[in-house]
């Protein structure tokens, strides 16, 4: 079956995810555009860009999916130590772009090959319309860590993270956790397998069982628009 076309012109329609291939897995369409409209309309609807410089612009809908629900987040006992030294500072949505441009270039395999110029422009455009959020770990004045994503109704679509310094970015997704369960959210999305998140509580579940849950947290509503700084003591406390 040829991959469905989709005409950046048109209005963001996508093909049903139940049509997306098994292998690769969840590929779904190409085309389209990184615009707001187009990426919101996605997201809402389980699907997500990902491309590398010299493709078509690819939209994908795995199957499994990894998740993992704010309030099930496993905290190891060496990390609850490193965040009772509290040597670490947590702040949200004040280096959108620095956090982006980290994880593109940070690590052994860089992410420079999907974080392109134009994927960075638009997800920055969605921070600056209230949609797209980061998550800042300093040491000092020194960014050391972070995690950026989307946040739709109550559910956020996490897209990547970093970390310069040992578990850093361990602690900013357990920020993100912490704010998201009090701010009754129930689904970080985190797209495909990582050995990574599933030891910190992420799990596979079905794209029919996923996109159940998701239709369910979108119809709760969420006001874009910046996160509040977070309390001194986010790490410590579960709300």
């Amino acid at each position: 079956m040829p991959l469905p076309w989709l005409d950046p012109i048109d209005a963001p329609i996508f093909p049903c995810t139940s049509r997306a291939l098994a292998e690769p897995n969840g590929l779904l369409a190409a085309g389209g555009s990184l615009d707001a409209d187009w990426l919101l309309a996605a997201y809402s609807q389980g699907i997500f860009p990902w491309y590398e410089q010299g493709q078509p612009l690819l939209w994908w809908s795995p199957d499994p999916r990894l998740v993992l629900e704010p309030d099930r987040i496993v905290v190891s006992r060496s990390l609850r130590k490193l965040i009772r030294k509290q040597i670490y500072r947590i702040s949200f949505d004040t280096a959108f772009l620095s956090v982006i441009c980290a994880c593109q270039f940070s690590g052994a395999r860089t992410n420079s090959t999907w974080i392109t110029p134009e994927m960075r422009a638009a997800y920055v455009n969605l921070h600056q319309l209230g949609h797209a959020h980061s998550v800042e770990v300093w040491h000092d004045e020194l960014l050391v860590g972070g995690l950026y994503g989307i946040a739709l109704g109550k559910a956020f679509f996490g897209e990547s993270m970093f970390s310069a310094r040992a578990n850093a970015s361990k602690l900013a997704l357990v920020a993100l956790s912490r704010h998201l369960q009090a701010e009754g959210f129930g689904l970080i999305d985190c797209q495909v397998h990582s050995d990574h998140l599933v030891s910190m509580g992420a799990e596979e579940i079905s794209r029919r069982d996923f996109q159940e849950k998701l239709s369910a947290l979108l119809s709760r509503e969420e006001r874009p628009g910046a996160w509040k700084t977070p309390p001194n003591d986010l790490l410590e406390n579960p709300s």
